[in-house]
């Protein structure tokens, strides 16, 4: 059983407020997912998040193949972190953890994503040809949106 992992930082010039703000709003996702994965929201995203929030999403990640995806916040403490699961998708298992510090001129995000593919071996062959790179694709996009967004950080 391989457990694969993704950790991205990114530094944004906005406070700590404005960053929750917008990132622990699961209506935002839409906007810092590219368009080209056909991202939609079912339910679950009427109220600020909670644990035990339920979201459903339609996502199209390759060769515009719809997939549902339900995840659940199961962690949350207000301007410091918070954590989303798969309950039901395209993965075997994802987690991924959300934090937020605040540096010197604003904060620093973090994403910690532990993911294990379906599929045994044919999973663990085709992720670095297909998965891998998506998931760079989705994460550097969402890095460059959110630059468009709030600004670049300057040291």
């Amino acid at each position: 059983m391989k457990i694969y992992n993704l950790h991205k930082k990114q530094k944004l010039p906005i406070s700590i407020e404005t960053a929750w703000e917008f990132l622990s709003s699961p209506k935002n996702l839409k906007t810092i997912t590219p368009d080209y994965m056909g991202f939609n929201i079912l339910s679950g995203a009427d109220r600020p998040m909670f644990p035990g929030q339920i979201i459903q999403h339609i996502v199209t990640p390759i060769l515009g193949i719809k997939t549902k995806w339900v995840t659940e916040i199961t962690h949350v403490k207000d301007n410091e972190y918070f954590v989303d699961e798969q309950r039901f998708g395209p993965y075997a298992l994802w987690h991924h953890k959300h934090f937020i510090r605040a540096i010197d001129g604003g904060i620093e995000m973090e994403d910690i994503i532990d993911y294990k593919l379906p599929m045994g071996w044919l999973g663990q062959l085709v992720h670095p040809v297909i998965v891998a790179p998506k998931l760079k694709e989705i994460f550097d996009y969402r890095q460059k949106k959110l630059i468009e967004l709030f600004g670049q950080y300057k040291a």
